[in-house]
């Protein structure tokens, strides 16, 4: 099947290898533009760039696609049976989306019609969601409003990060996209009502709120690993939260209770078990301690 393939992170590379080993003419493949990234402000390519390149395949870069007619057309000039696209991060006009004979297919990392957006995965998490999964989409102009074709669940436990999520979702999606190209399964209309939304992340939610209770504050810490990461405030310094979990222990939100890095929180207490400060290497709480020690009563976030 010829087909165009748009995506950006990691999440969309199982796909983009998939289908190729799967033997599909993969016409192009559309992707962000390379950008500055670290401390030095080196263009850093997107990871569906690098395996684009390393398997040799054609690669389109549009910085917009909106307002570009230019880039509406060169995609209609492809000829493609369908377009697949999984967390691309540009939104397609009507134009690109009508284009292929069987239309464009989502690769969406949740059970929808439950969180839409922007990220799903955190969202599953932060919220406490007994299962979220996978489901291939017919996009529409709506957001990932479309009809669905094909999904698939997986559990989130009390352990789940959004880290082991990511990879999990990531090969359910490459496969189910094959299964979605190869059966053109009856489309599914989304029910309204069940419809919730996951909004775009920024590096500001990452600051743990003390006041929020130890289940909320556990979940948080969960969700937004690796991004955009938790942190707190100590002694002026921003300590990244890597890893916690709930404890025993009550007291003023923030405060630290023990020797072992138990902080109070709005109810009972979370122990941390991986920080790390600027600059330095990640460390388990006892490491960390024997280096940095934290007095019981310290406040946090302050």
């Amino acid at each position: 099947m010829r087909i165009a393939f748009m995506g950006s992170p990691e999440f969309a590379v199982p796909a983009l290898r998939a289908l190729h080993d799967a033997g599909h003419d993969i016409a192009a493949v559309y992707c962000q533009p390379a950008r500055p990234a670290g401390r030095g402000q080196a263009m850093r390519r997107s990871p569906v760039q690098v395996e684009a390149d390393r398997l040799g395949l054609p690669l389109r870069t549009p910085a917009r696609l909106r307002t570009d007619p230019d880039a509406a057309e060169a995609f209609r000039r492809l000829h493609l049976d369908a377009a697949v696209v999984a967390a691309y991060g540009l939104i397609l006009p009507p134009p690109m989306l009508e284009a292929p004979h069987r239309g464009c297919l989502n690769i969406h990392a949740s059970l929808l019609p439950r969180w839409r957006g922007a990220a799903p995965i955190q969202a599953a998490v932060l919220a406490g969601d007994a299962e979220t999964g996978v489901t291939i989409m017919q996009m529409e102009a709506g957001l990932d409003s479309g009809p669905m074709l094909l999904r698939q669940s997986v559990p989130i436990s009390s352990q789940t990060t959004t880290a082991m999520l990511h990879d999990a979702l990531a090969a359910i999606g490459a496969k189910l996209i094959l299964d979605a190209l190869a059966t053109s399964p009856t489309p599914m209309p989304q029910h309204a009502p069940d419809v919730t939304y996951a909004a775009k992340l920024s590096r500001q939610d990452g600051r743990i709120d003390w006041h929020e209770s130890a289940a909320i504050i556990d979940r948080r810490i969960r969700a937004f690993d690796p991004w955009p990461g938790t942190f707190t405030s100590l002694a002026g310094s921003a300590l990244k939260i890597l890893a916690a979990h709930p404890a025993n222990g009550s007291g003023i939100a923030g405060t630290v209770l023990d020797g072992a890095l138990t902080v109070a929180c709005g109810n009972a207490a979370v122990r941390l078990t991986r920080v790390q400060l600027p600059g330095r290497a990640p460390l388990d709480a006892d490491a960390f301690l024997r280096g940095h020690p934290v007095p019981s009563g310290t406040v946090l976030g302050q």
